[in-house]
This record gives C-alpha cells, sequence and structure tokens, in this order.
C-alpha cells in the first residue's frame, strides 16, 4: 500500500466533529439537535422528542441493540445513510441501558452484564464516532460522582456501570456541560461549559472555544473546524457568553 501523507490540520477539518454533551433532566440536550447545520439525523433512544416538534428533522428511533446496529449499517453503507452529514445519538445514556436490559437477560452473573456492557458500549460509540466524514453529536445524562483521585465530588456523563461512565470523556475531543442558570432579571440562560472546574468534567481538545459557548452545535463547529484565518477572523467577534454567577457553583437541577 502506497503511504499517502496528509496534515493533522486537513485530517482535523475531514474527520468532523465528535462531540458529547451532558447536562440535567430538561437543560435542552435533545433542544440542541436543532442547531446542527447541513443534512442532520437524530437516532433516539429517549421517546421524548417533544421539544422538537417545531422542526422537521429525520429521526431513528431505536428499542434494541439490534435497532441501534441496524441503524450504524444504514448510516456507514446505505446510500441515502451516507448522505447525513450531522448524526445525533440522542441519548447514549438511554441506549446503554437497552444494551445492559439485554446483557441481563443473557447473563446470570450480574457483574459479567455489566462488563459486556462497558464492552459492548465502547465499541459501539466508536463505530459511530468513527463514522468517516461525519460530525456526531452524542448527548448523555449528568450525576454527580466521586473522583477516585482528588476525593471531590463532580458533575460528569452519566452512564450504568462505572467502568463505562469513567471511560467515556476519554473519547471525545470536545466534553461539554449543558448548563442553566438565571439571569438578573430571572430569565433561564443556558450555556455550554468547555473547560473543567472544581464542578464540573469538561474539555475542548481544540483549544479554539470559550470558557462559555452559547448552546449551538453550528457554531461550535465553525469554531473547531475553522482554518487559523478564520479563527482569527471569528476572534474579532466576540459571540461567547458570560456566566450570571459563579460557574463553579451547580446551577441545574437534576430531576
Amino acid at each position: 500500500m502506497a503511504i499517502q501523507l496528509k496534515s493533522t490540520r486537513e485530517a482535523a477539518r475531514t474527520n468532523g466533529l465528535k462531540v458529547l454533551v451532558y447536562g440535567g433532566a430538561g437543560a435542552g440536550k435533545t433542544t440542541l439537535c436543532k442547531t446542527m447545520p447541513g443534512n442532520p439525523i437524530i437516532i433516539s433512544a429517549e421517546g421524548g422528542l417533544l421539544s422538537l416538534r417545531d422542526v422537521d428533522l429525520p429521526v431513528i428511533e431505536v428499542s434494541k441493540i439490534e435497532d441501534v446496529h441496524e441503524a450504524y449499517n444504514y448510516l456507514m453503507n446505505d446510500a441515502d445513510g451516507k448522505k447525513f452529514d450531522w448524526i445525533a445519538l440522542d441519548s447514549i445514556s438511554e441506549i446503554a441501558e437497552v444494551v445492559l436490559s439485554y446483557e441481563k437477560k443473557n447473563s446470570k452473573d450480574a457483574r459479567a452484564a455489566y462488563g459486556n456492557l462497558s464492552e459492548q458500549m465502547t465499541d459501539l460509540l466508536r463505530a459511530f464516532r468513527d463514522l468517516p466524514g461525519r460530525n456526531v453529536y452524542m448527548s448523555c445524562k449528568m450525576e454527580r460522582v466521586k473522583d477516585e483521585h482528588t476525593g471531590a465530588m463532580l458533575y460528569s456523563p452519566s452512564l450504568p456501570g462505572a467502568k463505562l461512565a469513567q471511560g467515556i470523556p476519554y473519547l471525545f475531543d470536545e466534553v461539554l456541560c449543558l448548563r442553566a442558570e438565571k439571569d438578573p432579571e430571572g430569565k433561564l440562560v443556558r450555556y455550554l461549559q468547555t473547560q473543567p472546574d472544581f464542578n464540573y468534567i469538561a474539555k475542548d481538545r481544540s483549544g479554539a472555544l470559550d470558557a462559555f459557548e452559547l448552546p449551538n452545535l453550528a457554531d461550535i463547529a465553525a469554531k473547531v473546524l475553522a482554518t487559523p484565518d478564520q479563527q482569527q477572523q471569528a476572534s474579532a467577534q466576540p459571540d461567547s457568553i458570560e456566566p450570571t454567577r459563579n460557574p463553579t457553583q451547580p446551577s441545574i437541577h437534576q430531576e
């Protein structure tokens, strides 16, 4: 096989954006699907798409693990499926519950079921993440857990099984927390936290995002995938937001 050299800048842009967004119930994770540009599709395991009633987006509803694999094969191999350039998995927490239910039915050992869950979900998420040339958005529930290194209590992505939950952030370049708080007038303001602090797990491997960004996937993608010239032009037009309170204080109530 002849070696084909590609620049890191080109590879990053052509591989697409792969982003995980987690947040509390009602924070707006499903609503964020509205902000996907281009030709998007949603793979939904939630059944709660009421927040998208005012838009007309194609949806694949999944209720069992075979449905998820079928959706992947459609997007990977079908000519019609390949037309979608933005793919949302809403949510991977619910998809993991589907996988866990399947594993529990097929295993008498609960520990083996959770081990199989971690392996299956990791492989599944990597497969969707690595869809060539696609932008992939995955949403996830939120929980507060104890950091095994510092002992601090941190808000982080929530998935069944400690091993799976701890490993998920390592699979993504962008791990963002969708937060909501009230401004001085009492109006609810939502924003994406891109950097970690003493309460929230987050990361922006691109280095292109401000610490707090408006919840818009099109804008996030434009920043992360921009050329250096485009980034310089965008820096002259600030579109990030500042929290209305101390950002290290929890502001989302999780039901």
